[in-house]
C-alpha cells in the first residue's frame, strides 16, 4: 500500500482490532452488572474519544520517532523522564504476564472437559505451581525466538475477535431464533435498570473500564499514512468509538440476557465467556461447538500473548537503552543477541506475582478476579505518560508542527490532557480498593488491598534503582 492511502474507516478498523475483545465486556459486566451499559457510554464520551485524538496528534507530531510513548516524552521533556516512561511501559506487563498461564489453563480446561472444573475444583497452590511451570517454560522458549507461534497467535487473535462479534450477533438474535429464550435479568425493557448507583463502590470499578479502552497509542504509526490526517483521523477515531460503543452496549445487553444482573456468578470473570458460548450453543442446537471453538482459539491467543509480551516490551525498554539510566548488566546480550539478564529480571518479578496469592487467597475464582483487578490498576499507569507528553507538547506548542491537531487552542488542549491524566490516576488509585466483601473474608480483603498498593509502588521504585546502578557502572569505568 502506498503512503497517504489509508482511509478513516481502515484506521478505525485496525484500531478496533487492537483495542477491543470479549473479555472487556465480561469483566466489566462482572463488576457492574447491566448498569455498565451507561458506564460504557460515559467512558467513551468523557475519556476514550479525547484519548484516541490525543494519541493521533502525538503520532502526527513525532512521526519519525520509533520509540512510541518514551520518544514522545523525550521530545517534550527530558531523557530521564523518557527512561521512566519506557520503564513504566515494560513493568506494567509483569502482572499481565503473571495472569496469562492461568488463562491458558482455563481455556484448555474448557476445550477438553467442557466445563470450568479447573477453576472450581483445583486448589490455589495447585494452579499456582502449574501456572509457574507454564510461565517458566515459555520464558525459556521466548529466548529462542518464537516467530511461528507469533504468526499462529496473530491468526488466533483475529479468530477471537470474530468470535467476540459473533457472540453479540448470536446473543441479540437468540430471542428471534428461539422463542423459548428468556432474559436472565429482569426489567431489561426499563431505562431505570441501566442507571448505575454512583457511590464509592461504583468508582472503585472505573479502573476496569479505563483498562478496557486503553491501548490507543498503538495506532499512532498509522496517522501519517492517511490520505488527509487533519480531516480523516478524527473521523476514524469517532468511527472507532462508535464501534466500541455498539460492541460494549450490545455485548453487555447480551450478558444481561444470559446472566442475571442481580445475581452475578462469582466465577464470571474466569468462566463467563465460555459459559456464554455454551448457553448460546444450547439455544442454537449445536451443543458445545461454539464454546470449544472459542476455548481453543482463546487458549492459542493467550499462549501467543504470553510469548510476545515477554519479549516485545523488554526489547522496547532495552534495545536502545541509555547507559546513563540502565546498567550494563541489564543491557548484556548473549552471542545470539538475547537479553539474558532482562529475561532473568522478568522471570523473577513475574514468578513473585504468580506465587503471591498462595499467602492470601483461598480459591481460584478470587485469584482470577484479584489478578484481573490488579492489571486494571497497574496497566493504565502507562497511559499517564501519553497525557503527560501531550500536556508538555501544548506548553511548547510553538516548537512543533503537526499535520493533525486534536484542538488548535493550546490552553484548551492542555486542559484536555490534564483531565485525561487526572481521570486515569483517579481510576488507578480507587481501583486499588478490593472487590471482595470485607465481612465475608477480611484476610483476603487485607491481602488484596496491600498487594494492590505495594505492587505498583515496588515496580516503580525498581525503576528508580537502575539509574543509581548505571551511575555506579560509569564511576567504576
Amino acid at each position: 500500500m502506498e503512503q497517504k492511502q489509508l482511509r478513516w474507516f481502515t484506521v478505525g478498523l485496525i484500531a478496533f482490532n487492537m483495542v477491543w475483545g470479549l473479555g472487556n465486556v465480561v469483566n466489566n459486566y462482572a463488576q457492574q452488572g447491566i448498569s455498565v451499559v451507561t458506564s460504557w457510554i460515559l467512558i467513551l464520551v468523557l475519556y476514550f474519544i479525547p484519548y484516541a485524538l490525543i494519541v493521533g496528534q502525538l503520532g502526527s507530531t513525532f512521526k519519525d520517532s520509533s520509540g512510541g510513548v518514551s520518544s514522545w516524552v523525550q521530545n517534550t521533556s527530558t531523557k530521564r523522564l523518557a527512561y521512566y516512561a519506557a520503564w513504566t511501559y515494560w513493568v506494567v506487563h509483569i502482572p499481565y504476564l503473571a495472569q496469562k498461564p492461568q488463562l491458558v489453563l482455563i481455556a484448555f480446561g474448557w476445550a477438553i472437559q467442557g466445563n470450568g472444573d479447573i477453576v472450581n475444583n483445583f486448589s490455589v497452590v495447585g494452579i499456582t505451581l502449574i501456572s509457574l511451570a507454564i510461565f517458566l517454560i515459555f520464558l525459556l522458549l521466548s529466548t529462542k525466538g518464537l516467530m511461528t507461534l507469533k504468526v499462529i497467535g496473530g491468526m488466533a487473535g483475529t479468530a477471537i475477535f470474530v468470535m467476540s462479534m459473533l457472540f453479540i450477533l448470536l446473543a441479540v438474535g437468540a430471542p428471534m431464533m428461539n422463542s423459548t429464550v428468556e432474559f436472565a435479568t429482569p426489567h431489561m425493557d426499563k431505562i431505570s435498570t441501566y442507571i448505575p448507583k454512583f457511590d464509592f463502590s461504583y468508582f472503585t470499578t472505573v479502573s476496569m473500564l479505563v483498562f478496557a479502552v486503553g491501548g490507543a497509542e498503538k495506532i499512532s504509526p498509522y496517522v501519517n499514512s492517511m490520505r488527509n490526517p487533519a480531516k480523516e483521523f478524527p473521523k476514524g477515531m469517532i468511527f472507532l468509538a462508535a464501534m466500541v460503543g455498539v460492541s460494549a452496549v450490545l455485548g453487555s445487553f447480551a450478558m444481561g440476557m444470559l446472566f442475571a444482573s442481580n445475581n452475578i456468578p462469582e466465577d464470571l470473570m474466569a468462566n463467563g465467556a465460555y459459559t456464554a458460548f455454551q448457553l448460546l450453543g444450547e439455544y442454537y442446537g449445536v451443543g458445545n461447538l461454539l464454546m470449544i471453538i472459542y476455548a481453543i482459539t482463546n487458549g492459542i491467543g493467550q499462549i501467543s500473548a504470553l510469548a510476545f509480551s515477554i519479549d516485545a516490551p523488554l526489547q522496547i525498554l532495552l534495545a536502545d537503552a541509555d547507559p546513563e539510566y540502565v546498567p550494563a548488566a541489564l543491557r548484556k546480550r548473549s552471542k545470539k543477541g538475547t537479553l539474558v539478564n532482562g529475561y532473568l529480571l522478568t522471570g523473577i518479578l513475574v514468578s513473585i506475582i504468580i506465587v503471591l496469592p498462595m499467602f492470601g487467597i483461598d480459591n481460584i475464582k478470587e485469584l482470577v478476579k484479584w489478578l484481573t483487578n490488579l492489571n486494571s490498576v497497574v496497566m493504565p499507569m502507562r497511559y499517564l505518560w501519553v497525557f503527560f507528553a501531550y500536556m508538555m507538547l501544548n506548553k511548547a506548542y510553538k516548537n512543533y508542527t503537526s499535520e493533525y491537531k486534536f484542538i488548535k487552542n493550546p490552553k484548551i488542549a492542555f486542559a484536555f490532557g490534564l483531565w485525561c491524566f487526572l481521570f486515569t490516576a483517579f481510576a488507578c488509585i480507587l481501583g486499588m480498593v478490593p472487590k471482595v466483601d470485607f465481612a465475608a473474608d477480611p484476610k483476603a480483603w487485607f491481602f488484596q488491598l496491600a498487594s494492590n498498593i505495594v505492587t505498583p509502588v515496588v515496580l516503580i521504585l525498581l525503576g528508580m534503582i537502575l539509574p543509581a546502578l548505571a551511575r555506579r557502572d560509569k564511576k567504576n569505568a
